[in-house]
């Protein structure tokens, strides 16, 4: 009942910047409301659409989202998307093809980096030791982030191993009560909502980060995680899923561990693998910060947007 009104109020408000700011170009981001707000507010400027995943899934399940996404498609002279699944379900609503490109997100190369003092301060302020096995996972808690997965594979990992999670969301008393289900509750903290700093930091103190993510049940899957490729900066050695475009920025063997979603016994053996492997650890955390430093820092994303609004200015002036 909402969201008219929520459009509404959107329009407007992009329509008073770009005037303010006299605007040469609107970017939206996610396909609906974002590039529908964006479309609307400023109809004769050139028009570039970010996608990150959700805004496709409600397109594909709801009638007028799947209209409106349609039309923006038409009118966008430019449409990106965080991964190869995205834009393969993207083309399927509407988007042209030759007009769409695959750019994943960049990350803070700066901000998620390796720091020793990180690993020393943040295990202190949680009282766990420095030699002890850390695990962490940061997301919403929402079922397309598989936590409940991790939890359980937690029950089959070494009773040392100590499990963290940043987040807050509608799962939360849920999982804490499969910890406690699973007989974990003493080695697996809620840290609930924190700073990207502090992400930064608890990336930088563990030892394994893991992203097990998953489609859930009404087909619903992260685009490209924040966190895979915050971790991957990090240095940290990463486990994950494939799910949506997670395959596409690790190598798997090299940069990360890839395995199968919704398998707590495939996350337990990789974790266990490589916090039995410190030289392993070490090797793919050093491989996975070189390869975000070549693919996915904010320069060489910033460089693939700019193209992209080239690309855009170049179809206004085609289709004027």
């Amino acid at each position: 009942m909402a969201a008219p009104f929520a459009l509404a109020a959107g329009w407007f408000k992009a329509m008073r910047v770009a005037q303010k700011r006299r605007a040469t170009m609107m970017h939206g981001h996610w396909v609906v409301p974002g590039g529908v707000i964006a479309a609307m507010a400023r109809p004769r400027l050139p028009l570039v659409v970010s996608l990150h995943g959700s805004d496709v899934f409600v397109a594909e399940r709801t009638a007028p989202a799947r209209t409106a996404a349609a039309q923006v498609f038409r009118r966008a002279g430019a449409v990106t998307a965080c991964s190869v699944d995205l834009a393969s379900r993207a083309i399927a609503l509407g988007a042209a093809a030759e007009r769409l490109e695959v750019v994943p997100y960049g990350v803070d190369a700066s901000r998620f980096r390796p720091a020793a003092d990180a690993r020393t301060r943040m295990r202190a302020s949680a009282g766990i030791g420095a030699s002890t096995p850390l695990v962490f996972a940061a997301g919403r808690l929402v079922r397309k982030k598989g936590f409940e997965y991790l939890i359980d594979a937690m029950r089959l990992t070494d009773g040392a191993v100590q499990l963290a999670i940043a987040g807050s969301g509608d799962l939360d008393t849920e999982l804490r009560a499969r910890a406690v289900a699973a007989g974990v509750e003493h080695r697996t903290r809620f840290l609930g909502d924190v700073s990207q700093d502090a992400v930064a930091s608890w990336l930088a103190a563990a030892d394994v980060a893991v992203v097990p993510s998953v489609r859930d049940a009404s087909g619903n899957v992260d685009g490209l995680p924040n966190t895979v490729l915050e971790a991957l900066a990090s240095g940290t050695a990463v486990v994950a899923t494939p799910a949506g475009g997670i395959a596409s920025a690790i190598d798997d063997g090299r940069t990360g561990l890839l395995v199968p979603e919704r398998d707590p016994s495939s996350l337990a053996h990789a974790i266990g693998a490589l916090l039995n492997d410190p030289a392993r650890r070490t090797a793919m955390g050093t491989a996975a910060r070189t390869a975000i430093e070549a693919r996915f820092g904010w320069a060489a994303a910033a460089a693939r947007f700019e193209a992209a609004y080239d690309r855009a200015l170049a179809f206004k002036s085609l289709t004027n």
